[in-house]
């Protein structure tokens, strides 16, 4: 056997003892997040204390990944693509270890859950875990089979999980408000939903690093960033809604629109038929308080549509813009009013893209 071919055995025997470890930690984290969500629906506090207990060995194995990796660095030196696989391994890892770490918080909140004995319906949450596993699961397939096809297909399914993690908090919210579960598991029962959603994200990050390795090409800095839009008046029943309904049609996939108001009431009847004859069905939205909606300085723009939307705005130092449009004369009807909205939010919108591309 020549010395380069010898060399060449030996990188490879490297490379599959790199993909080994990361498989192996792969199926321990998945299998730790399929058990807290069955400790969550079974109410098997046994299995959660078993989830978070395991929280260690994920993290022993994620060091030793991430030992082999900077081994591999030095005594390899590698180049192109075993450099890529490499680099793309050790964020990987990352990746995992911090799934790892929703699956044991998951199983911590849900001791809290089960232990207030709520009768409550987990479909909404059976689907966003759903499909955060299967991401997951296919995140890691595409990249030990270098599979950049998978890896694109798999990154789609994260705006499902976003939609059902904002449908289960509406209908937590909804239920409070009911007086259906107590406040003591609204915050639990949210940050279940939220880690969920997470694994979602990291799973995307997973598909982003296989696209790099296989292709070179870095997905996250070809990627455009996503745009919240939060439009808030005095109570969410009218003008908010109607502004949300119309950015929501503008078919613009990088931007996420919402609406609130200071306080919440029942959106009008008036308001519904008017926009269903629009076109826009908002008969299953649930009005919102901004009170009730996470951070405000998440949102990229709050736009304030009277002088009490302006309460919502955040406190600086923030990144948020935040923008006041009076409706004036145009919230003399309902017509008016949809056409002041349509016109300035097409031109936020047209603003922010010229900005995005200008950077």
């Amino acid at each position: 056997m020549s010395g380069h071919t010898h060399l060449e055995a030996k990188l490879q025997r490297d490379i599959q003892l790199i993909r080994s470890k990361l498989q192996q930690m792969a199926g321990l984290v998945e299998s730790a997040l399929k058990d807290s969500l069955k400790a969550l629906f079974k109410r098997n506090g046994q299995l959660a204390y078993a989830v978070i207990l395991r929280d260690q060995k994920i993290d022993e194995y994620e060091k030793e990944i991430d030992q082999l990796c900077l081994e591999f660095l030095v005594r390899q030196q590698p180049v192109a693509g075993p450099l890529r696989f490499v680099y793309a391994t050790i964020k990987i890892n990352l990746e995992l270890e911090r799934i790892g770490d929703y699956a044991e918080s998951i199983a911590r909140r849900g001791l809290v859950v089960n232990s207030l004995n709520l009768d409550l319906n987990y479909t909404d949450f059976q689907a966003i875990s759903e499909t955060s596993i299967s991401m997951l699961k296919n995140s890691i397939n595409a990249f030990l089979e270098q599979d950049a096809d998978l890896a694109k297909t798999t990154m789609l399914a994260q705006r499902e999980a976003n939609r059902v993690r904002d449908k289960i908090n509406d209908d937590l919210f909804q239920l409070r408000a009911d007086k259906k579960i107590p406040t003591t598991a609204l915050t639990p029962l949210q940050t279940i939903a939220r880690r969920l959603e997470r694994v979602a994200d990291q799973s995307k990050n997973i598909c982003e690093e296989t696209l790099y390795m296989c292709t070179g090409q870095y997905m996250k800095h070809m990627s455009k960033e996503v745009f919240q839009v939060l439009f808030v008046d005095d109570d969410n029943s009218s003008a908010s809604q109607i502004a949300e309904a119309i950015g929501n049609t503008l078919d613009q996939p990088n931007f996420v629109f919402s609406s609130a108001g200071i306080e919440s009431k029942k959106i009008t009847p008036e308001t519904v038929a008017f926009l269903k004859a629009k076109g826009h069905d908002i008969g299953n939205n649930i009005t919102k308080s901004v009170d009730n909606l996470p951070k405000l300085n998440h949102y990229h723009v709050v736009v304030a549509l009277n002088s009490l939307g302006t309460k919502a705005f955040p406190t600086p130092p923030t990144k948020t813009i935040s923008i006041a449009w009076e409706l004036g004369q145009a919230a003399a009807s309902m017509e008016e009013t949809y056409t002041f909205l349509n016109q300035n939010i097409e031109d936020l919108v047209q603003a922010i893209l010229g900005q995005s591309e200008g950077n």
